[in-house]
């Protein structure tokens, strides 16, 4: 198995080189069309126009678009992101302080999208042909019907406003100060030995969580109860009633396992949405994370930070899809043969 995982990790790397070079490109094409001139921004408002000439020479903007590329791509190859416009500092600093950030939120987010998807799934296949099924199918599709940031003003209004129960801005209480460990704030406080500030985090992003996990649950919830349908047509599941099991047993047991699969898939592809679906989640509950940094580039069109961000929530999809094609090729005996 693990030269099956090799190979597959070699064909995901292949692919994604290509995958890299094309989004860095549409990015640098598509931004670069932009009526702005970086070289302009990159200087104090009252500099002259030989001193904008001289940086537009310094930046490169006077050569061809395709050199203008390969220059910046030479420069990222080197480990150089350059420096933001807006707020005068590497690049790379101000996405390593807020990736870790973005990918708290949607592991956690991701992880109560799975428990609710598959726990609504199982009851809607255990109530079939039920009114409890008709009951679940319609809250289902009120759910999907509400995008995550309905679902985020929604939260913050019943829970932070008007109940008061939890806190919906920033990502601690003012009276700790956060520790700086590996970047992650829930890791860093637990190795820090803090579990109060670890416990103010966690409340910090019960709302987004929450609003990011339920607006990608039914999918997932929908997929299982149709994969369920189907995996109980096979011919093993009679088998394992006719054996005397109980239905409970049967769809845990053997119903479940067979049925997941192709949910699997569809939590990879739903990872990756809810990973880009986090910026406007970010924004409404003032958030430090990637989809706070993105909107504030925009707002200065500050075009180096746009660059680096764009292709950091490429290379997370990436990542993410080939994650999940690995469990898939672990959980799935047929794959390993190839």
């Amino acid at each position: 198995m693990f030269a099956t995982i090799m190979k597959m990790l070699l064909r995901r790397l292949l692919v994604a080189i290509p995958t890299l070079l094309v989004v860095a490109a549409l990015l640098f094409v598509v931004l670069r069309l932009l009526p702005v001139d970086p070289a302009a921004m990159s200087l104090p408002p009252n500099a002259t126009n030989d001193e904008v000439a001289a940086m537009r020479e310094a930046m490169g903007l006077n050569r061809p678009l395709p050199v203008q590329f390969l220059i910046w791509l030479g420069q990222l190859l080197s480990g150089d992101f350059g420096m933001s416009i807006a707020f005068r500092r590497p690049v790379w600093d101000l996405v390593s302080e807020a990736l870790p950030a973005t990918i708290e939120l949607a592991f956690l987010s991701m992880i109560v999208a799975t428990v609710v998807g598959v726990a609504g799934g199982l009851l809607a296949f255990y109530f079939r042909d039920r009114t409890a099924e008709a009951a679940i199918d319609f809250s289902s599709i009120v759910v999907l019907s509400l995008p995550e940031f309905l679902w985020a003003l929604m939260l913050m209004l019943i829970f932070g406003v008007w109940l008061q129960w939890l806190p919906f801005m920033l990502r601690l209480d003012p009276q700790f100060e956060r520790p700086v460990i590996t970047g992650f704030l829930l890791l860093d406080t637990l190795l820090a030995g803090r579990p109060d500030a670890f416990m103010s985090a966690l409340r910090h992003m019960i709302l987004p969580v929450m609003a990011l996990g339920i607006s990608a649950s039914p999918a997932i919830m929908r997929v299982l109860r149709s994969s369920l349908l189907d995996t109980y047509q096979e011919d093993y599941i009679h088998q394992a009633r006719l054996r005397g099991l109980d239905e409970r047993r049967v769809l845990l047991r053997h119903g479940l396992k067979n049925a997941f699969l192709p949910t699997l898939s569809l939590m990879g592809v739903q990872f990756g949405f809810l990973f880009g679906g986090t910026l406007l989640v970010e924004v409404i509950f003032s958030y430090p994370g990637l989809g706070n940094l993105m909107i504030d580039a925009i707002r200065n069109v500050d075009l180096p930070v746009i660059q680096i961000v764009g292709l950091a929530y490429c290379i997370m999809v990436l990542v993410i899809s080939t994650v999940v094609d690995m469990l898939y090729l672990v959980l799935n005996p047929k794959l390993r043969v190839r």
